[in-house]
């Protein structure tokens, strides 16, 4: 059935705004014509906004769910990687994203996981070989090598790292790029094997020295990691070189918003609007080569509608000539998800967390806000008790349990989550998903843990009086509810986090990223202290 709505067209390749009309179906715009007098715009008509690099996991929603709420945003596509279901699953978790994604009229574009496992000084629950990642890059619906997390692997021409980019220049798709801080020859290095964009930028002068060696620069802003204020610059400097995405976004945010946000607020600080718009909507489907429209006569009806070009408040969006999102409500029904899952569920005990001291002196792992980035600090060893092996000045214990199978647990040492008489854990633990927990006392840890032992995956808060558990039954990643059920959910343990103290913004996704071991400084693995800049293990104490 064709359709026919009159509008102020955002043309984005002509760098102008004018008065259409503009007639489409399910198989795409067949015309635009000029809008003609007698007929009031509906509102600005434009590309639909793609998040160019997210972990739809990190949302705790499988892909049907998480497309439900984006399209209220007005984001009709993502580049997405299923690195993290890919380390708790395999290639198995990789279908089972693609086949979800497909049960929704939305654009999931997945990428091939280009290290699973992350590295070799942890244990994931799967390996995704050179083999399998060019078996994926094979299928159409694979349209990217993933974040190449393993940087020295480049530089060093490992043989299995090189075999994986081979694999992707053989299939004319890009490979994305995941190199924190790496400036200089190392950095031109890297990205001369092949590697194209970069989501880790967190100052402007490493984002303006990659952008020039031909590198498009992700903008992130995620609940976690926060980079749009060091960033944003470069859409006057670099604006060719940027795209926008969120890399990880939990439930509670993405009901508030998605890329329409980064938007705004580029516009509100005097962008060019075109510029932004192109970043938000035109670079994605360039440089990946996405078969999603851009409002052009003879493209696929995908595009949305908004009141104004300064908050952009969503009036409708428009997928494949349907529409998904208006009257403020979705408009496609989500289908129920059947759990899949790898954990071991095991007993630890108060003695296998409990700290042989080994020195005056101890490695603390410093915690930043909004960023994934950590600081070494180097404390005083003070013992205060049988159940508090640690100095005081917010330095609590942190421990990294296997999941896959028994084993010792892994225990170090963590400064910036302010907590006072709790412990907080999840089984979001980027990369390998293991059990994450940090607490004030080993018996609040322990708590903690058998909760999650109990549960096979998700989130916990605990004290002296309560214990809540968001349950994350898909791979201990996903919830089987919606957004909204997630959210309220997620917001309940982020309150109380932040009651027993946390001044941290999101201190459930700060905590998930202090077991991945590729972003420097100091982190804890399932297999013990890990020196990020160095790649090697470093102890706790020392003399």
């Amino acid at each position: 059935m064709s359709q026919s709505i009159p509008v102020n067209l955002v043309d984005l390749h002509r760098r102008e705004i004018y008065g259409a009309l503009v007639h489409f179906n399910q198989n795409g715009i067949f015309n635009i014509d000029a809008l003609p007098p007698e007929m009031s715009p509906m509102g600005y008509l434009l590309p639909g906004f793609i998040d160019a690099h997210i972990h739809i996991e990190s949302s705790m929603l499988s892909p049907a769910a998480f497309a439900a709420e984006a399209v209220k945003h007005g984001t009709i596509a993502t580049v997405s990687d299923p690195h993290e279901i890919g380390n708790v699953l395999g290639t198995a978790g990789v279908d089972f994203m693609i086949e979800n994604g497909r049960k929704v009229p939305f654009h999931f574009f997945f990428g091939a996981p280009s290290c699973v496992p992350a590295t070799h000084f942890e244990n994931a629950g799967a390996c995704i070989s050179a083999q399998q990642v060019a078996e994926l890059l094979a299928r159409p619906e694979i349209v990217y090598l993933s974040e190449m997390m393993n940087y020295p692997g480049v530089l060093h021409n490992d043989a299995e790292v090189m075999a994986k980019i081979a694999a992707a220049k053989a299939c004319n798709k890009p490979v994305d790029g995941h190199a924190p801080g790496l400036r200089g020859r190392a950095a031109k290095d890297y990205f001369a094997a092949g590697i194209s964009t970069d989501h880790e930028c967190f100052t402007l002068e490493e984002a303006v020295e990659k952008a020039e060696l031909g590198v498009k620069i992700l903008i992130r802003e995620g609940s976690a990691a926060r980079n749009f204020e060091a960033l944003h610059p470069l859409l006057k400097t670099h604006p060719q070189s940027v795209m926008f995405c969120s890399d990880d976004k939990h439930p509670d945010e993405l009901l508030q918003g998605h890329i329409n946000q980064l938007v705004a607020r580029a516009v509100a600080l005097d962008y060019d609007v075109f510029d932004v718009l192109r970043a938000a909507c035109i670079h994605p489907i360039e440089h990946y080569q996405l078969p999603v429209g851009q409002v052009r006569e003879g493209d696929p009806a995908d595009f949305i509608l908004v009141k104004d070009l300064q908050h952009f408040e969503v009036i409708a969006t428009c997928i494949q000539g349907k529409w998904v999102y208006e009257k403020g409500q979705c408009q496609f029904e989500v289908p129920a998800v059947k759990p899949i899952n790898q954990f071991h569920a095991y007993k630890i005990s108060p003695e296998a967390i409990r700290s042989q001291p080994g020195g005056r002196w101890m490695r603390v792992i410093e915690a930043l806000d909004g960023q994934l980035i950590t600081q070494t600090h180097r404390a005083k060893l003070e013992l205060l008790g049988p159940e508090q092996d640690w100095p005081s000045a917010d330095i609590l214990k942190l421990v990294v349990v296997n999941r896959y199978q028994q084993a010792a647990p892994a225990v170090a040492y963590i400064r910036g989550f302010g907590l006072k008489n709790a412990a907080i854990g999840g089984t979001v633990a980027h990369d390998s998903h293991n059990l994450v927990v940090v607490g004030t006392t080993d018996l609040l840890i322990l708590q903690a843990i058998r909760a999650l032992m109990a549960s096979e995956g998700g989130l916990v808060y605990t004290d002296e009086a309560q214990t809540k558990v968001l349950p994350l039954p898909v791979a201990g990643l996903m919830s089987t509810l919606s957004c909204a059920e997630t959210g309220a959910l997620y917001g309940e343990l982020d309150a109380l986090a932040k009651q027993a103290g946390s001044l941290l913004r999101a201190p459930y996704m700060t905590l998930s990223f202090m077991s991945l071991l590729v972003i420097p400084e100091l982190k804890l693995s399932d297999l013990g202290l890990f020196d990020g800049q160095n790649f090697q293990f470093v102890p706790v104490f020392e003399s």
